[in-house]
């Protein structure tokens, strides 16, 4: 009779045992998809319909299966076409959305962080073609206000925020002062232009010499220097002078082609150099109007505001 007993209980862990044997093969079979939600059809609106979209694009995701990270072709692709979508929507809603899914992905912290890099290789690194600061803000405000992160690991993106909080399209350019070859000095407010460029550079730098020979064959840039609507301020924001001097005659003369003879643009980020060349274009006010702005950008801005 025992050993009937036994046999009945092997009998059942042995069923339970095959069914969550079964259970565990079902789930990792599962195949991970992105559900992309619907907008409602009383919404007609373009502009309406990409608001509604970006707050509730990852409505239908599960931000605490981490076994998305290990899926790019989902997970990543679904994040980029996610960026692509806030272009389209208003600024009070690109913040909605962005911290709206960064507290969903905060329930779990390895997928915090996982997203919190995605948003730096997108929308920070200085390569990216989908670089938007104004998009990388909401998600590093985020990232500071997240529990996933100790304070120790938010020392970096609080940096990161104060510099893109510096200088933002439509405020008032910091003002510096500039050297001349000659020892003159002059100030950034103080040239009269109804545009201004403000290019930093590095004479050793490659990327530098291509995006000034841009700007010297640029039949727009040529035509708006010319008739005096464009000056360009050329400012090598590092201490070797001797290497800036021999430069020197590379630079077109139209320029104002100057040192930062204080270093203040270095040692205090007054303007933010995460990567050279860097390219500013400010409005007669010294508003800024493009920061950071990539030379096609440039172009296509000026051409567009005087055809």
């Amino acid at each position: 009779m025992k050993s009937l007993y036994i046999f009945s209980l092997l009998l059942i862990f042995s069923a339970c045992s095959g069914q969550q044997s079964k259970n565990t093969e079902k789930e990792q079979t599962v195949e991970r998809t992105f559900q992309m939600v619907e907008v409602p059809s009383m919404i007609t609106e373009p502009d309406q319909r990409a608001d509604y979209l970006s707050v509730h694009y990852w409505d239908k995701f599960d931000f605490k299966d981490t076994a998305y990270i290990h899926l790019p072709e989902v997970t990543e692709q679904a994040f980029t076409n996610f960026i692509d979508i806030l272009k389209y929507a208003a600024p009070e809603a690109v913040a909605s959305a962005i911290k709206g899914m960064m507290n969903k992905a905060d329930a779990d912290s390895t997928m915090f962080a996982y997203f919190a890099g995605l948003y730096e290789k997108y929308l920070y690194d200085p390569n990216s073609p989908m670089r938007n600061e104004e998009f990388y803000i909401p998600a590093l405000q985020s990232i500071i206000a997240s529990s996933s992160y100790d304070e120790v690991n938010k020392i970096r993106p609080q940096h990161l925020l104060e510099l893109a909080l510096k200088n933002r399209a439509g405020e008032s350019a910091t003002d510096f002062t500039y050297t001349l070859a000659n020892g003159k000095t002059g100030t950034l407010h103080g040239i009269k232009s109804d545009y201004l460029l403000l290019f930093f550079y590095n004479p050793d730098c490659h990327a530098c010499k291509e995006v000034t020979d841009q700007l010297t064959s640029s039949v727009t840039v040529k035509e708006l220097v010319k008739n005096k609507k464009l000056k360009v301020l050329a400012v090598y924001p590092d201490e070797d002078l001797t290497a800036w001097k021999a430069h020197l005659s590379y630079m077109p003369a139209g320029w104002i082609n100057s040192y930062d003879n204080s270093l203040s643009l270095k040692n205090e980020e007054i303007y933010d150099l995460k990567a050279i060349p860097t390219l500013y274009l400010l409005d007669k006010d010294k508003r800024v109007l493009l920061k950071d702005c990539a030379y096609p950008q440039l172009e296509d801005y000026l051409l567009q505001q005087n055809q």
